[in-house]
């Protein structure tokens, strides 16, 4: 699910568009502990009723800031609209008793306010009374335009609440059987995924954008910062929930011993990259050719331009392209079976393995990589640009205290200075690299390559070693990223195999040989299930099931957890 339209309109209002832009911090609120349980049906009673105790506050912290807008409104209409939330508001909050009775609960007898609703409701308060950070109000707000603005402020630090509980509802239903009766916190989240509570979350976005039409663009940030710090204050309330089960996430913490460290595999090209490394690589050559051409040197070839240069690997990928599609069509099995044939897809992908090992030994006959200079290739890797939020991932990674972690790039790059290059820029984890390696003279290639991984058999002969290889008495945890047909066999080895960037081709080989395609956030959460069940975790590689992730945040909050939110 992504960002809601306001009244069905194409038109995208600053309220829309904060949502969007903040959709990292919704990623840490569904891999959270509290909300993956929640979803599960597994979440300990007297930990939900903790939570649904600080309503009191909130609710009462939200009427108190409608009434300050409601007062700012200097327009009818807007002052009736936001006079309706805040009633709506007070109507919740007299029979919040009576809502917990309806939703299957005892209503707490006594609540304590937590610091994280504190910190929420006092910031919420606040900004309703003209307490804004950079934002200077001498005296009592009187000016029609000091009004606007302190209700769009309110506004912005109400409007992400109650479209992250509408958000966070909608994705857990979505999990469900209609049918179902038996979890036991469905009718709560039939009422936050309502259409009276999707209609105020709509109502409060509609006027936010109407208020916000007349801000200049230095309040317009303001709107936007105190949009992003409601979220965060939000998103931190629930990740402090006290849960008591054993959780699936983030796998990191799911051992407590050290011994039992997590082993993280993960594909290059396209799954780290936004960028083939292959067509970089490429455009070093015609540039080095280039530069030959101006100088009068030589090239890859002294009978070539870089005319002749470029249109060889234009050339050369359009057979690859032509030829891989062939290949792939050829090994589809004609019906899907049904459940995992991880021999038949063995035996299909060693005919794409001595594919990829054919495609390699042309581009090494025809001397297309000679000529490279080593010092542009490690240029090229330090400028190279990754994936979004990637790069944080690796950060985190190594600056993670918790987290005793084995990390493995396995990738068919012809050039394994360009991968080492790439980790190496900045403040990043840099990983065990097994690829391929091009053969130096005095620091330019001669066109030559040393062969160490070129197919899908390569990499599921690497995991396996290193799986085996592992000095600890238990089996370690493994984890691996990818997104290619390449990585299928290695992917389905692994406790969790995570594929990014679903392709059409991986999809439709894995479906026809029996594998389920499973979003990652519905995964864990049926984990979450067997784990509060059995007490312990079935992690059998060649399970058939993959899990598909849309973003780097919902691999980096799975596997570390969610960060806590700074100060304010």
């Amino acid at each position: 699910m992504g960002g809601f339209g306001l009244n069905g309109s194409d038109e995208e209002g600053i309220a829309t568009r904060l949502w969007n832009k903040f959709k990292n911090e919704r990623v840490s609120v569904l891999y959270s502990p509290f909300i993956i349980c929640l979803a599960s049906g597994t979440l300990d009673s007297h930990t939900f009723l903790h939570c649904i105790s600080q309503d009191v506050y909130f609710l009462q912290a939200f009427a108190q800031a409608y009434e300050l807008a409601e007062e700012y409104a200097d327009d009818d209409e807007d002052k009736e609209a936001i006079t309706k939330l805040r009633k709506r508001v007070l109507k919740r909050l007299r029979n919040l008793d009576t809502l917990i009775h309806e939703w299957g609960f005892e209503s707490p007898k006594e609540s304590m306010c937590q610091t994280a609703t504190v910190k929420y409701t006092e910031f919420l308060l606040e900004t309703a009374a003209g307490k804004v950070g950079g934002e200077k109000f001498p005296g009592k707000i009187v000016t029609p335009f000091e009004k606007t603005k302190i209700a769009a402020y309110t506004l912005s630090a109400i409007a992400p609440c109650m479209r992250l509980y509408n958000f966070v509802s909608k994705e857990i239903l979505a999990l469900l059987d209609p049918e179902e009766s038996k979890h036991i916190y469905k009718k709560w989240l039939n009422s936050l995924s309502s259409e009276k509570f999707e209609a105020s979350a709509g109502r409060i976005e509609v006027m936010l954008d109407k208020l916000s039409v007349s801000l200049t663009g230095e309040e317009l940030e303001v709107v936007e910062r105190l949009y992003h710090q409601a979220m965060k204050l939000e998103v931190e309330f629930i990740l402090t929930q006290p849960v008591v089960n054993r959780t699936i996430a983030p796998v990191s913490q799911l051992y407590n011993s050290a011994e039992e460290n997590l082993i993280i595999f993960c594909d290059f090209d396209l799954t780290c990259t936004a960028i083939d490394s292959s067509a970089l690589l490429a455009e070093i050559a015609i540039v080095a050719a280039s530069k030959a051409d101006l100088s009068g040197g030589e090239t890859q070839s002294s009978q070539m331009s870089s005319a002749d240069i470029r249109m060889m690997w234009s050339n050369h990928f359009s057979q690859y392209i032509e030829e891989y599609e062939q290949c792939t069509e050829s090994i589809m099995p004609n019906e899907a079976v049904k459940g995992l044939d991880y021999e038949g897809l063995s035996k299909a992908v060693e005919q794409i393995s001595n594919f990829e090992k054919r495609a390699n030994s042309r581009v090494i006959d025809s001397n297309l990589l000679r000529g490279l200079n080593l010092t542009d290739i490690i240029r090229a890797g330090e400028h190279l640009t990754f994936q979004d939020g990637c790069k944080q991932f690796f950060k985190d990674l190594m600056k993670s205290e918790t987290c005793a972690t084995d990390f493995h790039v396995l990738s068919y790059c012809w050039c394994d200075d360009l991968i080492k290059s790439a980790f190496s820029s900045g403040d990043l984890c840099v990983p065990n690299v097994h690829s391929n390696c091009l053969v130096y003279e005095e620091s330019i290639s001669t066109g030559n390559m040393i062969q160490k991984l070129e197919s899908p058999m390569d990499k599921l002969g690497v995991f396996n070693d290193i799986t085996k290889g592992s000095t600890n008495d238990s089996k370690p945890l493994t984890v691996y990223i990818g997104g290619s047909v390449g990585d299928l066999l290695s992917l389905l080895k692994a406790d969790f195999g995570i594929v990014f960037g679903l392709s059409d081709s991986l999809t439709k080989l894995g479906s026809r040989f029996g594998i389920s395609f499973v979003p990652l956030f519905s995964g864990l959460v049926n984990k979450q299930r067997e784990l509060d069940v059995s007490g312990c975790l079935n992690l059998i590689g060649s399970s058939g099931v993959l899990y598909t992730v849309s973003s780097w945040d919902e691999i980096n909050t799975f596997i570390l957890g969610a960060k806590q939110v700074p100060p304010y």
